[in-house]
Parts: structure tokens; sequence; C-alpha cells
């Protein structure tokens, strides 16, 4: 498993209003090969939103990176960080961590 850390400057809608409006956005997430599952992050105070990813493996997490990555940016989103992680399964499962 990897995990998929993105987060960008984010003007809104945060909230509900976000989940109203991106509810197709997070239905076509699901369908991404090798995608588990992703928790969507918002900061409204800093103007901030993302999201962690579990992926398979990092091929996938990487292809959608560089997907998601180019559709922000088509969006008009200035700049977008993203970074995939290894996960220690031993301590993850101590902390209860979903795998």
């Amino acid at each position: 498993m990897k995990i998929l850390q993105v987060d960008f400057p984010y003007a809104g809608p945060f909230g509900a209003e976000m989940a109203a409006q991106m509810q197709q956005l997070a239905e076509s997430i699901t369908q991404e090969p090798g995608f588990l599952w992703k928790i969507w992050t918002e900061n409204q105070a800093n103007g901030e939103a993302g999201g962690l990813y579990a992926f398979t493996d990092e091929a996938s997490a990487q292809a959608y990176l560089e997907m998601h990555s180019a559709r922000l940016k088509s969006f008009g989103v200035p700049s977008v960080r993203g970074r995939i992680f290894d996960v220690n399964s031993e301590l993850s499962t101590i902390t209860k961590a979903p795998l």
C-alpha cells in the first residue's frame, strides 16, 4: 500500500457546500486504477484543501498524482504539492489505521 498526500491553495467552497459540489468528483476517484480510499482535507482559515489517498501500488499513486495535478492546474490552482509514502503496517495497525 502507498499513501499519497496532496494539498493545494483553495478558496472554497468548504464543508457541506464542498461535499455537494464535489460529489461527482468523489465518485469518479473511486474508479481510478489501484485506488483504495481517500480522506478529504480542508482548512478554510488557511485557504487549503487536499487529501490523503491509499493506493495499492506506487505506479497507481504516481499516475493519479500526475492526472490530478494537471486537472487542478487547469482549474486555476497555482501549485499542487504531492508526496507518496510507504506504510509501516506494524505501527499503523497498533494505531488503528484502516488497513
